[in-house]
């Protein structure tokens, strides 16, 4: 009776392995992030918002610095006010973006010197 019930479990792993659906490494759930879109934290950017211009609030492309950024969000904060589309004013002056809008864009003109460090 025992090599009965040990065949019975190992005829169920098998069962409930192969309804799993096959290799993990086969799928790709996330694509290569583009070119364009390549940020590094310290960057600085350009990002369209409502923010504060002299006393005045206004809607349109303002300097910010990329301050985090993860596999899907970008954090940028800027010197001045900014506010969130419903109106509310940001304390901390950050706005989180995801790393494919069109509402954030790298400072036309200005590309950032990368020093290479020597390899010893």
């Amino acid at each position: 009776m025992a090599t009965t019930r040990s065949n019975q479990k190992s005829r169920g792993a098998a069962a409930r392995r192969s309804t799993r659906g096959g290799k993990m490494g086969q799928i790709s759930y996330m694509r290569d992030p583009d070119l364009e879109h390549s940020f590094n934290v310290g960057d600085t950017v350009e990002v369209y918002c409502d923010h504060e211009k002299g006393d005045e609030r206004t809607r349109g492309w303002l300097k910010g610095i990329i301050v985090q950024i993860d596999n899907k969000l970008i954090a940028v904060q800027f010197r001045s006010n900014v506010f969130l589309t419903d109106g509310w004013m940001v304390p901390d002056r950050i706005l989180w973006y995801p790393v494919n809008s069109e509402h954030i864009r790298s400072l036309p003109g200005k590309k950032s010197k990368k020093k290479e460090i020597p390899d010893y």
